[in-house]
């Protein structure tokens, strides 16, 4: 099993937790960007440079993963895809995508995507904070358990 990281916005902190856990558990993790990224020296760890472009990051993810991977995204509709092919989804904050609630997410997404095309000032999301980068460890360590006892 892999793990695939939506890279070009994932905060280098959670990369970083990736980094270690990929040691630790010793499951590939890949990061995917539209520019160069930089990794540790390790067998467990590489990265995906893909052409610029809109979703070109997305789709080339969407298209690698297997059935039981963990993306690592804060993009909703990839997540969204990534469910449907059968695989998780996590967001660097820790929040586990499920078929429950991906659809409310989504749905949340476009209501504020409308809102700002509109004109009204929504704000972004808030700064990311240690609980966040707690939040998004213990996440990790639940899907990396669960990989374990297959």
């Amino acid at each position: 099993m892999t793990i695939w990281v939506d890279a070009d916005a994932c905060p280098q902190v959670i990369k970083e937790i990736l980094f270690r856990a990929a040691e630790r558990a010793q499951v590939m993790v890949t990061l995917v960007a539209n520019q160069a990224m930089r990794t540790p020296n390790s067998r467990w760890v590489t990265s995906l440079q893909v052409s610029q472009g809109f979703d070109v990051a997305d789709n080339e993810i969407v298209q690698r993963l297997s059935p039981g991977d963990l993306v690592v995204t804060q993009d909703i509709p990839l997540a969204d895809e990534v469910l449907q092919k059968g695989a998780d989804a996590i967001n660097p904050r820790g929040e586990r995508y499920t078929q429950a609630n991906i659809k409310a997410r989504l749905n949340m997404r476009d209501f504020m995507d409308t809102l700002r095309a509109s004109g009204v000032q929504t704000g972004g999301p808030p700064p990311f904070s240690q609980a966040d980068r707690k939040a998004f460890a213990d996440q990790l360590d639940r899907w990396l358990a669960k990989r374990a006892k297959r």
